[in-house]
């Protein structure tokens, strides 16, 4: 119990906090940090968080341009902004496998309200699922459970005299990231891929020159980038050169000609695309289920001590900083969601498939809600999770006799559900905790939650359809990693037709990492991408890492991570508005290649540019303290 915590706001002081401005901004954000961390999630598979640069987003509009002096509007708006970025998060992470399976003729395209209608579901239950946990996690273990992203964000918020400065790198980054967006994808005027050919060896050696990746690669760190390379550089020159090198005129499952044939072709993409992409696979899914057997122990406990504090939850209070939602229509609400899973034409989900919705869901929006308040949101194993229900509730369809195209859709359903659920959860834990350190009103904040994920999840279907239409899942341009994972695991369960020696190879690879006291999820990410993306983030390590050196204390990065957080959200967001180009024709208009001639040189030279502008944002001016 944390009895003697004083908020910066006291409880009895009532200042403005769901406000039209603080509404309206916050769904805003909503919107466009979903839409930026979609793209970005079904690039590289991850997303950053969006409640800091909301954050300082809406102290620059609310401080310094409307001259208002309201701490806990500024929080409202990151409350309902951030919302975006977390459904967004489940949602590219599972449900691109249906436009995969479409792809293939096993099905028909998912609509815009399947879409939007899982979505919805899936983040409001991760909402009140978090209500009644909010007691034991937020206030009575303050001192135990530390939540940095939320801690961190309530800091942001206090150093409110900064907000005019901190926005304006937010937003520096938003535009060098969207002119290097239209340069390389809008008027194809620099290649966007630096590529060096290692004959010898049998392979490549690639980057991208994209400023979204070399900022995940600052915001993660070099020891997380680092281990992203290393699981590149042994798909890259340690796999692809050994499988063209012993292969030769033999022709390995699941490709149909010989390896030399495959080579010849299509170089070492080709290769990557036949073998390395399930030996990745299998390693993303082992290390997932490695990091969730790791925590198994804290998620018992966890679930024991959520179970408990449900007792409390129905405890009435005057006071305002301890208002929570009604509990009776919290539960309610969530009877009345799992009636709608199981009856909505929209959602392929049985009745089988609701149950499972309710066991798992819960259970892991508990574990998720005290994990990101342990080990944080990027460390949090979500992944792990829905892979783990995917396969349970697969086998479960599988022999209760739902197979075929519908049984695949039931488990991409239940997955998507859980994964969203979880993934919102975390997010409304993290959220409630800035609250908590600042004095704002935890009831007004779920119900900021519940409008964000509203907004997001209606926005959330026309951008995958949109992206997909443009770009196409599954494509160099949109790998979507995780859902294609998904997909060969429920095609693997159903079928039985998977390369199963290439998925072990893949498990076998994380499980040695993992012996190695490194964890695997990372490295196993590496392997599974492209080199081109892993390479680039790899600079931004680099960056972080130097600049890191050169500073007395590591947490003066904030405006470098600002700076990167723009950079991702412009090209985010051109990414999306170029989509809506190629959609309409206009993207071949704008067209420049024949005009201005491109190669290695120009893109390196613009690759060397965007690590220098994020050097440069990271290590602050001389005069700064």
């Amino acid at each position: 119990m944390n009895q003697e915590f004083k908020p910066y706001v006291p409880a009895d002081k009532v200042t403005p906090e769901m406000t039209p401005t603080s509404i309206i901004m916050g769904l805003l954000l909503a919107v466009i940090f979903g839409a930026a961390n979609a793209y970005l999630g079904l690039r590289v598979g991850m997303t950053v968080s969006a409640s800091i640069p909301a954050a300082v987003i809406s102290m620059a509009v609310i401080r310094v341009i409307l001259k208002k002096d309201s701490i806990l509007e500024s929080n409202m708006v990151q409350t309902i902004g951030s919302a975006g970025e977390s459904l967004a998060a489940g949602a590219i992470f599972t449900m691109p496998a249906l436009f995969l399976w479409a792809k293939e003729g096993v099905m028909e395209t998912p609509s815009l309200v399947t879409i939007t209608v899982i979505a919805l579901f899936g983040g409001l239950l991760g909402v009140f699922f978090m209500v009644p946990l909010r007691s034991a996690l937020i206030v009575q273990e303050h001192g135990v459970l530390p939540y940095p992203e939320g801690t961190a964000c309530a800091e942001v918020l206090l150093a409110g005299e900064e907000g005019g400065s901190s926005a304006k790198s937010v937003f520096i980054g938003m535009g060098i990231g969207a002119v290097v967006k239209l340069l390389v994808d809008g008027f194809y005027a620099i290649q966007g891929v630096v590529t060096l050919k290692l004959d010898a060896l049998k392979t490549e050696l690639s980057a991208e020159v994209y400023p979204a990746l070399v900022s995940v690669g600052y915001i993660c760190g070099a020891r997380i980038s680092a281990y992203m390379f290393a699981g590149g550089v042994i798909g890259w020159f340690v796999l692809i050169p050994a499988i063209v090198t012993f292969g030769g005129d033999i022709v390995m499952y699941p490709a149909s000609v010989s390896v030399a044939e495959l080579y010849a072709t299509g170089g070492a993409s080709a290769i990557w695309a036949s073998y390395i992409k399930y030996i990745g696979a299998g390693a993303v899914a082992s290390a997932g289920i490695i990091s969730l057997i790791k925590t198994l122990p804290l998620i018992v406990k966890t679930f024991m001590d959520s179970i408990k504090s449900i007792k409390n939850a129905g405890a009435t209070t005057n006071e305002r900083t301890a208002l929570d939602m009604d509990i009776r229509f919290v539960l309610g609400a969530i009877v009345v969601l799992i009636i709608a899973i199981w009856l909505v034409p929209a959602v392929p989900v049985s009745l089988l498939g609701a149950i499972i919705i309710v066991v798992f869901g819960f259970f892991f929006s508990a574990v998720s809600s005290r994990m990101v308040g342990l080990v944080g949101s990027s460390n949090n194993p979500v992944s792990g999770m829905t892979i783990a229900t995917i396969l349970i509730a697969t086998i479960c369809l599988k022999v209760a006799g739902d197979t075929g195209a519908h049984g695949m859709q039931g488990a991409i359903a239940i997955g998507s559900i859980i994964c969203i659920a979880a993934c919102m959860a975390g997010d409304t834990s993290q959220d409630l905790k800035t609250g908590y350190i600042l004095g704002a009103t935890p009831k007004k904040q779920q119900i900021g939650e519940i409008m964000g994920t509203i907004a997001a999840a209606l926005a959330i279907g026309g951008v995958m359809i949109l992206l997909n239409s443009a770009y196409g899942f599954g494509t160099d341009a949109l790998a979507a990693p995780q859902a294609t994972m998904m997909k060969m695991i429920i095609e693997g369960v159903m079928n039985g037709n998977l390369p199963w020696a290439l998925i072990f190879i893949g498990a076998f690879i994380s499980i040695a990492v993992e012996i190695l006291g490194i964890g695997a999820l990372p490295v196993a990410i590496g392997l599974y991408l492209p080199l081109e993306l892993s390479s680039t983030i790899m600079l931004g390590g680099l960056v972080r890492l130097f600049t890191d050196k050169k500073r007395a204390a590591k947490n003066e990065n904030g405006k470098g991570i600002l700076f990167c957080s723009g950079l991702i959200a412009g090209e985010g967001i051109v990414g999306v508005l170029l989509a809506v180009f190629a959609v309409t024709g206009l993207l071949d208009k704008m067209n420049l290649s024949s005009v201005i001639p491109s190669g290695n040189v120009q893109a390196f030279i613009l690759l060397a540019l965007v690590v220098a502008a994020v050097w440069y944002a990271a290590k602050g001016k001389k005069n700064e303290k």
